[in-house]
This record gives structure tokens, C-alpha cells and sequence, in this order.
């Protein structure tokens, strides 16, 4: 019993060695939520999008919206599992909804200006210094770069940067040599950004090597290399094969709220059309849901469910949000657990999970944003201009730090080991507008002035 305290007391320590006070009586997970929404990086998410392009509509998500959904899932997915499972061994291993919701509302710090389209750019730039990646500069954010301490960022718990490590492989280990970040050939001149070979692997990135080393100490040598195994496939970048516990949970509210909240906004601005709903989220796909629309709301659809369901979700807000609401009720009441045997370690032994007819239909609406939205021209003609715009600021400030970087950003350049890294930060660091007005002072010849504050 006094080895198991202890080894609790390895999983709420901080890197820093910081302790509350006696009088405080917050929870280790209430210390981390609360250094997490105090940060700037939190407040940063505001500015920066989520799939849309910011300044198009008031109404749609950003990520900072979307990071608190994400937060709220979370909670509510630990509190499932403890009412769905109530004697099994793994809901003690449940973290508390503060923790969860520290975890949860860390998942997208890391996303630089314009998503992953600016996390493709960024990559490219750094293509000979480490890459770049946005979960692994999540980890860095809150391990390094947030003000909470002198050197260790955040100092969040190791329960909650075990939460955060999303990819437990570095990105040394799982790129693939032979996919290197390049231009695309034969644009008659002009530079344009090859994005499929850009990609970064997920990973977290080697700059945070001593972090990660810190953060599993606490396992045994065979549960840790088991912990970092990842999968190889030809022609692609390496996989990693496992994720903790409270991860599990995250990712699974990640993945709902990405599905069901972003198909919300897409619905609610006209974005897709029926014929393309019923194309990729087709009545195959929802039987699950179909069997619980039926069960639970017997009559209220007619005889044909599927097609009631689909008039009612491309009806008025006021329908449509009751049926994003049967939609999570249906899936976040059916989570499960999975165990993976080969692991010691209970928070990497359990693993949150959907049942199949669920995950069949969250991963069909998923596809259906991918396809219809994200892919759709319009998105893709945002993305790829930030993407340049990304590169272009970058490659500025890289050429001459002394005369384009900030005063501050450039004392913490000259004295840094890694000083190309220190220009990735600031530029990733960016909110989309941000990044634009940069841009601007930069490149467009009426815009700027020596008053402006950089």
C-alpha cells in the first residue's frame, strides 16, 4: 500500500518540484485546468480556426470554442465510464473531471496559425532542424514555453502531460528519410509547397526528448519501450501504436466533437447538401443510431427513420440542435473499455473505445467533414494561401532575426542553443490575424507602419 502512494505521488509530481500550499485545496487536476485557461496559449485559440476561415461568420467554431466542447465531452466521457462500469478495476484509473478537462482543453495549443496546413508549412521550414508538428509542440508549449515557471512551462502534473502525449514516438524515430519536405517541380517559376511529402509524422518532436524521458520514469523498462512501439509502412511516415488512458479519453472527445460539432456548423451555414450527407453518412453507417432514434424516440421519425433523421438534421436551428443532442447522448453513453494486456502500467493498460455501430458512424460523419468541407475548394484555397503566407513570414524572419524579429523574441534568439527552433515558436505561436498582419507589414507595399506594435 505505502508503494502504491508512492508511485500516485510519482504521477502528481511536477518537474519543477512545485507544491501547493497546505491551505490550497484544489486537486492536481484543478491546479492544471487552472494553469491551462489562465495561459496565453489558451487565449490564443480564439484567433485561431478551426476548419472555416476566420472572419467569414461570427457564429462557427474557432479552436479555443472547440477546445472547450473537447473539455466538456471529456468530463463527460470519465463520468460514463464510472456510471457504466462501476466495479471495474480500470475506473479508478478514471482522472478526475478537472484533469480531464486540463487534458482535453491542451489538445490543439500547439496548432500554429491557419491548422494543419500551417502545421504542413512549418514543417517544411524546419525540414532540417527537428521538423514540426502540432500535438509535439503542444507538449513543448506546456513543458517550456508558457510562463508558469522558470523553465518548465506550464508545469502541469505528469498525470497530465502523460494525457497530453499524444504520439509517445519521437519525431527522429518515426520520420521516414526518404519523404523529405520540398517545392513541388515544374510550377514555371513560381514556389509552391509540395503538401502531400510536407506532412510532418506524429510524433513528439526531439527538442522535448528530456521531458518525455521525465514524464515516463515512473514505468518499467518493459512497459515503456512497449509504451513507444510504433508500426512502419512503406512510403509513409512511422505510427504510433499506443496512447495512455486519459488520452484515449481526450482523442474520443476530440474525435466526437470534431464529427457531430462541425457538422453542426456546416449544416448550420448551408455548406453541404443532402445528396452529400446521405453519400458518405449513409443508413448502413447509422444503424446504431437508427436502432437507438427507435428505440428511445419511437414514432417521431415515421416509418422511415433514416430519412426522418436526415430531413431533421438539415431542418432549423432549433431542430437541428436536438438532434446534435440525441446524436451525443447516443454516442458518449456507450463508451467502453478496452484492455491491453501486455501492460503493467494501469493508465497505459485501459483504453476508452466506442462500440463498432458507434465508432462506424462518428468515423462516416468525420469522413463527410473531411470531404465535403475541409477538402472542399473553397477551404483548400484558405489553407494553401496561409500556407505560403506561413513560409513566407518565416523565411523573413530567418534571414535576418536582428532587424525582423521582435526585441524580446530576438534577446531569447541570441541566447538560445537552438535558435532556429526559437523563430518556429514565435511564428506557431501566431493567431491567424496575427500572422496576416505580418504578412502584410512585410509584403503588401500600402500596408504597415513604423507606429504599429509588433
Amino acid at each position: 500500500m505505502e508503494g502504491d502512494r508512492h508511485l500516485e505521488d510519482f504521477w502528481s509530481c511536477r518537474r519543477s518540484g512545485w507544491t501547493k500550499h497546505p491551505e490550497d485545496a484544489r486537486t492536481p487536476g484543478d491546479v492544471d485546468y487552472a494553469r491551462v485557461i489562465h495561459s496565453g496559449s489558451f487565449r490564443r485559440l480564439q484567433g485561431k480556426t478551426q476548419i472555416l476561415n476566420l472572419g467569414d461568420s461570427d457564429f462557427y467554431r474557432t479552436r479555443l470554442t472547440h477546445s472547450l466542447e473537447v473539455a466538456q465531452i471529456a468530463g463527460g466521457l470519465g463520468a460514463q465510464i464510472r456510471k457504466n462500469f462501476p466495479n471495474d478495476e480500470a475506473t479508478q484509473f478514471v482522472p478526475d473531471r478537472s484533469m480531464l478537462q486540463a487534458i482535453a482543453s491542451t489538445h490543439d495549443l500547439g496548432h500554429p496559425p491557419f491548422g494543419h496546413g500551417g502545421e504542413v508549412a512549418l514543417n517544411y521550414c524546419m525540414r532540417e532542424n527537428g521538423g514540426f508538428e502540432g500535438n509535439g509542440q503542444t507538449l513543448r508549449i506546456l513543458a517550456k514555453l508558457e510562463k508558469f515557471s522558470d523553465s518548465d512551462g506550464a508545469d502541469l502534473s505528469r498525470e497530465a502531460l502523460l494525457g497530453v502525449l499524444k504520439y509517445p514516438v519521437a519525431y527522429s524515430a518515426a520520420v521516414n528519410p526518404k519523404i523529405i519536405p520540398d517545392m513541388l517541380p515544374d510550377t514555371s517559376g513560381t514556389p509552391l509547397l509540395d503538401r502531400e511529402v510536407s506532412k510532418p509524422p506524429k510524433c513528439y518532436l526531439d527538442s522535448e526528448a528530456d521531458v518525455v524521458d521525465w514524464l515516463l520514469e515512473p514505468l518499467s523498462e518493459t512497459d515503456r519501450k512497449q509504451f513507444q512501439q510504433f508500426d512502419l509502412k512503406q512510403g509513409k511516415h512511422a505510427k504510433a501504436r499506443h496512447k495512455s488512458f486519459a488520452c484515449s479519453i481526450m482523442d474520443l472527445a476530440d474525435d466526437i466533437s470534431f464529427g457531430i460539432h462541425d457538422m453542426e456548423d456546416a449544416l448550420a451555414l448551408s455548406l453541404v447538401s443532402q445528396s452529400g450527407f446521405r453519400r458518405h453518412v449513409s443508413p448502413e453507417k447509422c444503424e446504431g443510431l437508427l436502432d437507438y432514434l427507435n428505440s428511445n424516440y419511437a414514432g417521431q421519425y415515421g416509418n422511415d427513420v433514416y430519412g426522418g433523421w436526415v430531413k431533421r438534421i438539415f431542418g432549423d436551428g432549433s431542430e437541428r440542435k436536438h438532434q446534435i443532442n440525441r446524436i451525443l447522448n447516443f454516442v458518449i453513453t456507450s463508451v467502453e473499455i478496452d484492455e491491453l494486456t501486455e501492460f503493467a502500467e494501469p493508465r497505459l493498460r485501459y483504453r476508452a473505445k466506442l462500440p463498432e455501430p458507434v465508432a462506424r458512424f462518428v468515423e462516416a460523419v468525420k469522413e463527410f467533414i473531411r470531404e465535403e468541407v475541409i477538402f472542399n475548394p473553397s477551404v483548400q484555397h484558405l489553407e494553401f494561401k496561409g500556407q505560403m503566407m506561413v513560409i513566407a513570414v518565416f523565411e523573413v524572419l530567418k534571414s535576418d532575426p536582428k532587424s525582423f524579429l521582435p526585441k524580446d523574441i530576438y534577446a531569447k534568439f541570441i541566447e538560445s542553443g537552438d535558435p532556429l527552433r526559437d523563430i518556429c515558436d514565435y511564428v506557431a505561436g501566431m493567431t491567424d490575424t496575427y500572422l496576416l498582419r505580418t504578412y502584410e507589414r512585410l509584403f503588401a507595399p500600402r500596408v504597415g507602419s513604423v507606429f504599429d506594435k509588433l
